[in-house]
């Protein structure tokens, strides 16, 4: 994107019809750290890359719990999810002080949508820089939205936002399938899948994410680093343990391969040496 005589303004229109403003802030959700939803009938599962500046500094956070029954993951301009997860929560703690219940949670989402187009139409003010994941639940099952900063919401099985969410988007797409009838510990362990594929090489420990859980009858709530520590390891486990056994060779080429191999070490030792080199970890 290149500046152009018609993104001076958030109001003002390019002959092609696009608020190049919005697109903008849409773009600064794709720059932000990924962060990845799933849910099932009974559960919603958001997990986040803790993304840093530098190696002297706290990641900043990027789950927020709004209420007991709700939820969000940002992507994007961390300052303005902050703001945008205060004003949830005053509106989950408004209605509940009237009505004497929670919030729903598609209310909510539409209440955060038309707060969030205001600022498309106001020549003073700007988009928020920031796409929200909502995970809910309430009297209908459990919810999982999308808030983008031009005003859209979209409800979803599974999502993934930010930088290199594409790869995680590729691995929901294939286990899309299963998300519906899957158990709590299925959606973590695909939720923890989907991080790692964001992440592109680097490995997964628990101090580059953070996994938070609702459902039926568990308040949203961020796991802490040493279960996230946990479920990685046995998840490590289950991959290494799905590696099929070597078949067994038969005898006439078990001798010939013990020639081969005789043969191999009066050749020279280079080539054994680099034959018993550790695997490069992916």
């Amino acid at each position: 994107m290149f500046r152009n005589q018609y993104d001076t303004d958030v109001t003002t229109w390019s002959p092609a019809g696009r608020l190049f403003q919005v697109e903008y802030a849409m773009e600064a959700v794709k720059q932000g750290s990924a962060a990845i939803g799933l849910r099932s009938k009974t559960h919603v599962v958001l997990a986040c890359v803790n993304k840093t500046n530098s190696e002297l500094a706290s990641h900043q956070k990027k789950i927020f719990k709004v209420d007991e029954h709700i939820g969000v993951a940002i992507a994007g301009l961390t300052a303005d999810g902050r703001v945008l997860s205060r004003y949830m929560r005053s509106e989950c703690i408004n209605y509940s002080y009237t009505y004497e219940s929670p919030l729903p949670v598609g209310r909510l989402v539409v209440q955060l949508a038309d707060k969030a187009q205001v600022c498309t139409q106001r020549s003073w003010k700007r988009p928020y820089g920031v796409g929200l994941l909502v995970a809910g639940l309430d009297e209908s099952g459990a919810h999982l939205y999308y808030n983008c900063p031009s005003g859209n919401y979209f409800e979803y099985q599974a999502f993934a936002i930010g930088s290199r969410s594409q790869a995680a988007k590729t691995y929901l797409e294939r286990r899309f399938d299963n998300f519906n009838s899957s158990s709590r510990e299925e959606l973590i362990k695909d939720a923890l899948i989907a991080t790692r594929e964001s992440l592109q090489g680097e490995k997964l420990r628990s101090s580059v994410c953070t996994i938070a859980v609702i459902g039926v009858g568990e308040p949203f709530h961020i796991l802490d680093q040493e279960t996230v520590q946990k479920l990685i390891d046995e998840f490590e486990i289950v991959k290494e343990d799905d590696v099929p056994p070597a078949e067994p060779q038969p005898e006439g080429e078990q001798d010939a391969a013990a020639d081969q191999g005789a043969g191999a070490d009066q050749g020279g030792g280079d080539a054994a040496a680099s034959e018993g080199a550790a695997p490069m970890d992916i």
